[in-house]
């Protein structure tokens, strides 16, 4: 598996990583968030293109049925990104004009736009100030005789706070979709994220903890997903594969009006791979956070990421908040120094309510959830992938620190 270093991880303060930082700057840039693919998957997609099937069949299949065993769902269906996952997940919940759904500002714009895409109106509740997911204590007060569901988003890896989201949608009778793109794996209260009856939606982008280059996996009770399946192909009652296997029949009937939502074999070959590499690709990523952890604790000017006792984290990303009062510069120019120093970067998200299409249609101003707003003002996402070496980690360390100590107030 080309790209994972075989050197056992820096433990905190030990001599190797230690040795490792410095203010010696690298002559390579790392970039933020690149994909690790090895020989299998290429020899899986290879052995793809060399089979009768290219588009949705038996990769798929097969794919679906290990995704499903890994996060003990009870069913799991394959579509083309975590996108179609959300926006299928709802139109089969019959969501649509007139009804609310209720989630976060810190999100991707999908998480959003689809609820926008089936004609309902977003609500939007701030988020925890530790976790930065969707504060349950604040729900209650924005559910209406309109809300319909409630999409809490597991941000960066960390799950939201689900037990008192769950009790609030059973007394008023809601749905509650999880927006899991960065939840893989991930586990609440003991509990694997996608494990449950209800709708949650993964994302295997080029940049998750699983790729499939794009890509998305929808996990539910099986007949939610017997409904999902048919509307994720153009409302089709037979898709390709039963339609031109050996016994299949050409005929088919249109039973809705559905989506092109469909993954192809040649992501299920990519994804069946990065699956069983799964477990590899997150003790890798936890070696980098322990390191991360161990060498910022005590920085006045950075504030962590935190991990409740009671989660297992993803760690999709790790994302520091600056603190002003300790530094002359700001959150920009912290970035531009760091990408000075050859460290690639990035911020997630621009909050929701900022962007000008929600902000000039609901009228919001940036205060209006002003968690949400402060910690954007403040964060960057550092590099985290399995592809890191403890010099890629030791180089991170040692450009944060160099540009803390630079800029220090």
């Amino acid at each position: 598996m080309s790209g994972v270093t075989s050197t056992p991880a820096p433990q905190p303060g030990s001599p190797t990583l230690q040795s490792r930082v410095g203010t010696k700057r690298r002559t390579a840039f790392l970039s933020f968030a690149p994909p690790l693919i090895g020989e299998e998957e290429i020899a899986e997609v290879v052995d793809t293109l060399r089979s009768d099937w290219i588009t949705t069949g038996p990769k798929v299949a097969a794919f679906e049925a290990e995704f499903a065993a890994a996060v003990l769902a009870p069913k799991a269906l394959a579509l083309n990104s975590c996108t179609a996952a959300l926006h299928t997940a709802l139109a089969v919940s019959r969501i649509g004009a007139g009804d609310e759904v209720i989630t976060t500002p810190l999100t991707f714009a999908a998480t959003v736009n689809v609820v926008e895409h089936v004609g309902a109106r977003p609500v939007l509740v701030d988020v925890e100030p530790d976790t930065l997911t969707i504060d349950a204590t604040q729900i209650a007060a924005a559910i209406t005789s309109r809300t319909r569901a409630i999409i809490p988003v597991h941000y960066a890896g960390h799950p939201a706070d689900l037990d008192p989201i769950h009790a609030l949608a059973q007394a008023h009778r809601l749905l509650v979709l999880e927006d899991a793109a960065h939840a893989l794996p991930a586990a609440y209260r003991g509990r694997k994220i996608g494990c449950g009856s209800n709708p949650v939606a993964f994302s295997f982008y080029a940049t998750k903890n699983l790729t499939t280059a794009e890509g998305g996996m929808l996990t539910a009770d099986p007949d939610f997903l017997a409904r999902a399946r048919i509307l994720s192909l153009h409302g089709m009652s037979r898709d390709a594969a039963r339609r031109y296997e050996a016994g299949g029949h050409w005929a088919y009937e249109i039973l809705a009006p559905g989506f092109k939502y469909n993954m192809t074999d040649i992501q299920g070959a990519l994804g069946l791979w990065q699956l069983r590499k799964l477990a590899r690709f997150q003790r890798r990523r936890r070696e980098v956070v322990a390191a991360y952890q161990a060498a910022f604790a005590g920085e006045e000017a950075l504030e962590l990421p935190v991990e409740r006792p009671w989660v297992e984290h993803a760690w999709h990303l790790y994302v520091l908040r600056l603190h002003p009062a300790a530094l002359r510069i700001g959150r920009d120019r912290f970035i531009e120094e760091l990408s000075a120093r050859n460290i690639g970067t990035s911020v997630h998200f621009i909050p929701i309510h900022l962007h000008p299409y929600y902000r000039d249609k609901y009228g919001y101003s940036a205060t209006d959830f002003p968690v949400a707003h402060d910690s954007f003002q403040r964060m960057i996402s550092l590099p985290l992938n399995p592809r890191l070496s403890d010099q890629d980690i030791a180089d991170v360390i040692g450009a944060v620190l160099d540009v803390v100590r630079t800029f220090r107030r």
